[in-house]
């Protein structure tokens, strides 16, 4: 039987927004990068990781379908795990694998439990794609995020969102408070050994960084 083939970087380019700075392109081989890390520190398989990493985020419209990118966030992991079923159907791999590439993709959303990593696979694109969102690149990405949202990079957070997380009327989501809400708790987050040791280093300039912000800001 035929060896099924990986998809290649060129094809994932045509599944990513050219202009999205935080879940475009750039991001993608960031991820399949520390991807491929981890899964040789942890021993995962590397094909279903390196399909997983390249799809995790792609958006554009399935074969024979018409229409622009799902910029819906609360779906994205839907969608991509769709289509990874239909690219890599095409590139002849079996429906068991399909369905754990499918897996990894569907349970890499931070903000949504329903479905978490059940494979070390899985847990490896979590991690890796988690570890993009924190450090420099992590800071970097949160304020682009905001600014391509409306939002401001620094608001005062209210009593209430540092005592809940909820966000009170007409309270913006800035970058700083993405920062409290989500990046501040990723490192806790990770399942491998391998990102919780890469971490370290990331959350702590991540800190300095946003701790230094609120001072400046405060004056």
């Amino acid at each position: 039987m035929e060896q099924h083939r990986l998809p290649t970087l060129e094809q994932a380019r045509r599944w990513y927004a050219p202009d999205d700075p935080v879940h475009g392109y750039d991001h993608m081989q960031r991820v399949l990068k520390l991807a491929d890390r981890l899964c040789r520190l942890e021993g995962a398989d590397p094909d279903i990781v390196h399909a997983a990493a390249l799809l995790h985020d792609a958006q554009f419209e399935l074969p024979g379908e018409a229409g622009a990118p799902d910029l819906d966030r609360r779906s994205h992991h839907a969608r991509s795990a769709d289509l990874a079923g239909s690219v890599l159907e095409d590139l002849g791999w079996p429906a068991e694998r399909i369905a754990a590439v499918q897996h990894c993709i569907l349970a890499h959303r931070f903000r949504d439990e329903t479905t978490p990593p059940q494979t070390i696979e899985a847990r490896v694109l979590f991690d890796a794609d988690k570890l993009d969102a924190i450090g420099a690149v992590g800071v970097a990405r949160a304020i682009a995020y905001a600014i391509r949202q409306g939002q401001p990079f620094y608001a005062a957070p209210s009593p209430e969102f540092l005592a809940s997380d909820c966000l009170q009327p007409a309270e913006p989501h800035s970058a700083y408070h993405e920062y409290l809400y989500k990046l501040i708790k990723i490192k806790d987050r990770l399942f491998t050994n391998a990102a919780r040791a890469l971490a370290e280093e990331r959350e702590r300039s991540m800190i300095e960084y946003f701790e230094a912000l609120a001072l400046e800001i405060d004056g």
